[in-house]
């Protein structure tokens, strides 16, 4: 979220113009930070220890992978639902189809493909986690019976993609590393989970040959130093994913899970855990609505000229961040107060499971929808100028994977462990 809060730059240039830029095309400097605030890593490293815990308590208790699955979709797929209305309304009010009460405003398509685009953005990680969960069965499969081994062959696939991407010429084949990267860590939280990645002194092993690798990569290679895509850059390391992704992540993972056993002893304090609870009740509507507060203090910002006077990357800008930061959270509030019952009804769902074929049948158009929103942005130059078709497929897949019918094995639909 902080990333996120960081990557938009607005301020007054010469008194008058008001510039809104990413703060990484106007502070390269902050590049290195990314390697700090790219965190995807790690939520497929905890993925995978979830998931593996959740999939072995599923085969211990008999049940199916439909009914297992369901409970994992319906928390994952409701709480973007909401995100998606909401920004249907603001789509059909920017393009003139609907005022606000007496109010009627209209935004150019170019402004609103990027802010609906922006704003979708923690979307397109949901994109890429479900298909890995779909898949669980099959890499939990392969871990139990090649254990580590399972994740130097997803490393060197992706490794081998961007081989023939960057240096054949074969780009489109670089997509494919949205497997193998996110797969390969999401195996290390399978191994996490196993006790297979060692004790703190191993991890802190595993987290010098990540950084050491990542180093290599970006000093010798064609690799960016950000994390994250920068305009203007010709090789992005995240869209696709790159192999330095990957590197990052064994980086982040060995050096999180070296400090695992004072994290533990942290969260043995009463208020840490309550938080920690507390917070993680609703974190996939803080995750959703962040980068939607995020544009809307930017765009009060715009309009009241209040809190723009620095320049990005002058140590005035820096200082005056956190009060940025308390902006956003102030707007970000109501959204998740408002909005967090949405993910409560996706965790605590009874009831029997749809057959595989229809969640699978839902995910592929849960997906589609949320690809084509993150890729291409709200706007189009058909009637009524914003996509319906793809607002509209994930509201179609969240049926299919919301209504089933017979209970499978001894799930409830409950979220598992």
């Amino acid at each position: 979220m902080i990333g996120h809060w960081l990557a938009v730059a607005v301020f007054v240039e010469e008194g008058e113009h008001i510039i809104i830029t990413d703060s990484l095309s106007a502070v390269p400097q902050a590049h290195l930070l990314t390697w700090l605030f790219q965190v995807m890593p790690v939520f497929f490293l905890v993925g995978g220890y979830v998931n593996g815990l959740g999939w072995q308590s599923a085969e211990g208790r008999g049940e199916g992978y439909a009914s297992w699955l369901a409970g994992r979709l319906r928390r994952l797929v409701v709480p973007v639902l909401p995100v998606l209305a909401v920004w249907t309304l603001i789509g059909l009010g920017a393009t003139g189809n609907i005022s606000f009460g007496s109010y009627r405003f209209y935004a150019e398509s170019f402004m609103l493909r990027i802010a609906s685009q922006f704003a979708l953005l923690p979307a397109w990680f949901l994109v890429v986690y479900i298909v890995v969960v779909l898949l669980v069965p099959l890499s939990h499969r392969a871990w139990r019976r090649y254990g580590m081994a399972s994740f130097w062959a997803l490393a060197g696939a992706a490794a081998l993609v961007d081989l023939l991407a960057l240096g054949a010429g074969w780009g489109l084949l670089g997509w494919l590393n949205y497997l193998f990267v996110w797969l390969a860590v999401h195996q290390l939280g399978y191994a996490w989970q196993a006790g297979g990645l060692g004790n703190p002194q191993r991890c802190l092993l595993w987290a010098a040959g990540g950084i050491a690798v990542l180093i290599a990569l970006v000093s010798l290679g064609p690799y960016q130093i950000s994390m994250v895509s920068v305009r203007g850059e010709e090789v992005s390391n995240s869209l696709p994913p790159r192999v330095t992704l990957l590197a990052l992540g064994v980086f982040q993972g060995g050096l999180l899970l070296a400090l695992e056993g004072p994290a533990r002893r942290l969260l043995g304090r009463g208020v840490v855990w309550t938080a920690t609870v507390l917070i993680n009740g609703m974190i996939m509507t803080i995750f959703l609505w962040h980068v939607t507060a995020l544009l809307v203090v930017t765009a009060m910002a715009m309009i009241t000229k209040v809190g723009i006077a620095f320049v990005p990357g002058t140590a005035a800008w820096w200082l005056t961040r956190p009060l940025w930061f308390a902006a956003i959270a102030i707007v970000l509030a109501p959204l998740v107060a408002l909005f967090t019952r949405f993910e409560r009804i996706g965790m605590t769902r009874r009831g029997g499971a749809p057959p595989a074929w229809q969640l699978l049948l839902g995910c592929a158009l849960v997906c589609f929808g949320l690809a084509t929103l993150t890729l291409r942005g709200l706007p189009t130059e058909s009637w009524p100028g914003i996509n319906l078709l793809a607002l509209g497929l994930p509201f179609v897949g969240g049926a299919l994977v919301w209504f089933g019918g017979a209970s499978e094995g001894t799930s409830d639909g409950r979220p598992d462990d």
